[in-house]
């Protein structure tokens, strides 16, 4: 028998110490897990390696040791790494998640596991990211701990979902459901992104054409037309056009500063409270995207509560998480009103109906979920119902902005002819 200094975590997360006796480093991680420990780390108290140094991982909640008797790849002592100062893209922390889940699901410790992404991995950026998480866990850091000292890359929604995981002991379907909430946000974000692509370019078009026609093409009309003008004045249209045109060429400088200043004084107020709450307030409201704009919101709040809840995330922390990932000033202060309601005692859905400013089907299927007990999963099925209807709405509007693009573009085009010939048709009655 010899004795040991473990390091373990408790069942809230928490670092502890101590020392017991043991055969060996297998027997001495036994007797850590047999306490209600997960085991990080086993060592003798001699200081020397001898035989190997046990370093353990959680896997779903179960601990294994990893000794080979040597210096294993999966085991070996981490050196502090520098993280550069480079951002993870967000598909990177997609697929991050996804293998990890995978990895943890079959068995392999989170050390083992990280040093597989590690070596597999392109982006030196997520390596760095990756070896400093492992450090940390060798360290005897809890994985959601780790995660928090990377906000950018894991919002507080990740760390806390990693969090619940760890304490109930499932941590490897948590992050299969991360995996599952991170590509819905992926389809998503594509999917408004491509849906603005052709009108944007189409506008962008119509914009180009306009100003090189009131830049290039009129001026060299200019001339005739202001000796049309002498001779017996000019239709309104004309007087426009060439207003306009010669308006641009002279002030344009202006024209871009007034722009550019208006941009500016727009965001400044939208970045005030107040200015946050009209804006958004606007956008829930405006009269052809607001229905748009508020299912969107209502999915991604029902999406990340019931993403949050089936984690094991307490519902008042998952409503406090929710909030602050809508995106939107409006919403977040309903969901923290409901919040304020549940604290209260009151249902979920009752808490919602009473603050307002939720839709009918996100309080009726709350409701539901109540009462048979289903009550993340159902949220998540409403999610998944509202993105289908905005998909379809999104497809109708983006039917209708292209013949409206095309339907201005043709109505400025056609001015422009109109008030080039106006001029020559009445010189020719002129002649007559």
């Amino acid at each position: 028998m010899a004795d040991y200094i473990y390091t373990a975590l408790d069942r809230a997360g928490k670092q502890v110490t101590g020392t017991l006796t043991g055969r060996d480093e297998v027997d001495a991680a036994g007797k850590v897990r047999s306490l209600g420990y997960f085991p990080v780390d086993v060592k003798s108290t001699g200081g020397s390696r001898g035989a190997a140094r046990a370093v353990i991982g959680i896997s779903g909640g179960k601990t294994r040791p990893n000794i080979d008797g040597g210096t294993h790849a999966g085991s070996a002592p981490v050196e502090k790494v520098e993280v550069t100062g480079k951002r993870v893209k967000r598909v990177e922390i997609l697929l991050f998640t996804r293998e990890l889940s995978d990895l943890i699901d079959a068995g392999l410790p989170i050390d083992r596991a990280l040093t597989v992404l590690v070596e597999q991995t392109d982006s030196e950026a997520l390596r760095a990211m990756l070896q400093s998480l492992q450090h940390d866990i060798r360290a005897g850091s809890p994985l959601s701990d780790s995660l928090r000292k990377f906000p950018r890359e894991f919002p507080i929604l990740y760390a806390n979902m990693i969090h619940a995981g760890e304490v109930s002991g499932q941590l490897a379907s948590v992050l299969t459901r991360l995996a599952d909430f991170l590509e819905k946000e992926a389809v998503r974000r594509s999917q408004v992104i491509a849906a603005l692509t052709y009108p944007m370019v189409l506008f962008a078009v119509a914009v180009s054409a306009v100003t090189g026609l009131l830049v290039f093409v009129i001026p060299r009309l200019s001339g005739v037309f202001t000796d049309m003008a002498k001779a017996g004045g000019l239709p309104v249209a004309t007087q426009i056009l060439l207003g306009t045109s010669e308006g641009i060429q002279k002030y344009w400088w202006i024209i871009l500063l007034a722009a550019g200043g208006i941009y500016l004084a727009l965001r400044a107020w939208i970045a005030t409270p107040a200015g946050r709450r009209t804006f958004d307030s606007f956008r829930m409201n405006a009269p052809l995207f607001g229905g748009l704009n508020r299912k969107i919101v209502m999915a991604r709040f029902v999406r990340t509560l019931g993403t949050l809840l089936g984690g094991g995330v307490p519902i008042l922390d998952s409503l406090e998480i929710s909030a602050g990932a809508v995106g939107n000033s409006v919403a977040t202060d309903a969901i923290l009103n409901a919040k304020d309601g549940v604290r209260q005692g009151e249902t979920l859905s009752g808490s919602m109906e009473k603050a307002g400013g939720f839709l009918p089907i996100v309080v009726h299927m709350s409701a539901v979920g109540e009462e048979t007990g289903r009550l993340a999963g159902m949220l998540v099925r409403t999610a998944d119902t509202l993105d289908f209807e905005v998909d379809n709405a999104m497809r109708r509007l983006t039917s209708l902005v292209e013949p409206l693009v095309v339907l201005l573009m043709g109505g400025f085009v056609g001015f422009v002819v109109l008030s080039i010939l106006l001029p020559i048709f009445n010189a020719n009655s002129a002649v007559k």
